[in-house]
């Protein structure tokens, strides 16, 4: 009996990981400040995210430094995590823009690139690597990759 209950109790589990990885129905908080933990293993490392225009959740974790270098060097097809610790829009905490998601050019390996804003009055949220590249063009921002790489994948999206 016991064995029967823990085996269903591991099957909803699975299924609910299924689904998840199907893209749940979720919204997504303007800022960070819900996915406060300690811990940044599994849900932990959740935040939110931009890609073209859409916020999304992802889930990040980074990886050691001693694979990052290797990575970094021998890896072509690594995404950008835009962040910028410095801007504050709105006095909100600035939320990540990502570069792909699943089946539009993914790779679950992210380098964090900071956003400068040489003006801190020009600090603004970008909701799309195409406005971030842009506003970089412009000299708006300037782009500092930090040699920092996570692990990511994108575990939720608006409804």
């Amino acid at each position: 009996m016991i064995r029967s209950i823990i085996w269903l109790s591991l099957a909803a589990a699975a299924a609910g990981c299924a689904a998840d990885a199907v893209g749940p129905k979720q919204s997504v908080p303007a800022t960070s400040a819900a996915f406060t933990t300690t811990n940044t293993n599994g849900i932990g490392g959740a935040m939110p995210a931009f890609y073209d225009g859409t916020p999304f959740t992802i889930n990040f974790k980074e990886i050691a430094s001693g694979g990052e270098a290797a990575n970094l060097m021998h890896n072509a097809s690594i995404n950008n995590i835009y962040q910028s610790d410095g801007c504050k829009p709105g006095g909100q905490t600035f939320v990540s823009v990502i570069d792909a998601i699943q089946g539009d050019g993914f790779n679950p390996l992210w380098q964090e690139v900071q956003l400068v804003f040489p003006n801190p009055r020009m600090c603004q949220q970008f909701t799309s690597d195409d406005q971030v590249l842009a506003a970089a063009a412009a000299g708006v921002v300037q782009l500092v990759p930090t040699g920092e790489l996570y692990r990511c994948s994108v575990i939720g999206k608006p409804s």
